[in-house]
């Protein structure tokens, strides 16, 4: 955490307030991980980090705050998945290796902050416009870095000029999040997940070069 970290009130909080404050943070997102958002309590928290309510509201105004905390550190994790794909090459063999990666790196990640994401993707879908842009803010950094390959892509005529860099990015970004949300369900349809990412790489290969890939 950089920064100076205040209380709710504005105080600036020395070096003991911040390790609870963390702890808190930590707290949550363990029960976050075992039990419905909607059930986790400001008292259950403060429990569990082995302090009080009153100390809990000393640095979060509710649960709902909290969560965007933690959030918003994923969010910022998750501008490094741009790295997955900015730069890459999109040509022959190099284009099966980049698919592979942003497969992988991409589906790690959801499944690394699967809690603190439904939660995210629970708050984007009923509107509340703090959680959409935490999930567009990571989205984008794949969706615009894939859009920028399908273009240089087309620049070289490899790629239709008809075809839209943002429609055909965004669409596989949107795959991606809802396959990766979605990967134990995958285990009831008897897929493995060692079946399912060299599969889904398959796809981001065709969707961005229109051809099957060079292995």
């Amino acid at each position: 955490m950089t920064g100076q970290v205040r209380t709710v009130d504005g105080r600036v909080a020395g070096r003991r307030g911040q390790a609870t404050r963390q702890k808190l943070l930590d707290c949550l997102s363990e029960m976050l991980s075992s039990s419905p958002y909607r059930d986790v309590k400001v008292i259950d928290v403060a429990r569990r980090a082995g302090t009080s309510p009153a100390t809990f509201y000393q640095y979060f105004p509710d649960v709902e705050g909290a969560v965007l905390e933690l959030a918003e550190e994923m969010a910022t994790e998750g501008a490094a998945l741009t790295e997955l794909v900015a730069g890459r090459s999109w040509v022959g063999k190099a284009a099966w290796q980049t698919s592979e990666q942003l497969v992988e790196g991409f589906l790690d990640f959801w499944r690394k902050h699967d809690a603190i994401l439904r939660v995210v993707d629970l708050g984007a879908a009923e509107g509340d416009k703090r959680f959409y842009k935490i999930r567009m803010k990571i989205l984008n950094s794949v969706t615009n870095s894939l859009a920028d390959a399908v273009k240089e892509l087309q620049s070289r005529g490899k790629v239709d000029k008809d075809v839209s860099p943002m429609a055909v990015s965004g669409s596989l970004v949107a795959m991606l999040a809802s396959v990766a949300s979605h990967q134990r369900g995958f285990q009831t349809w008897g897929v493995k997940q060692a079946e399912l990412r060299p599969n889904l790489a398959l796809l981001v290969h065709l969707g961005i070069t229109g051809r099957k890939p060079t292995k």
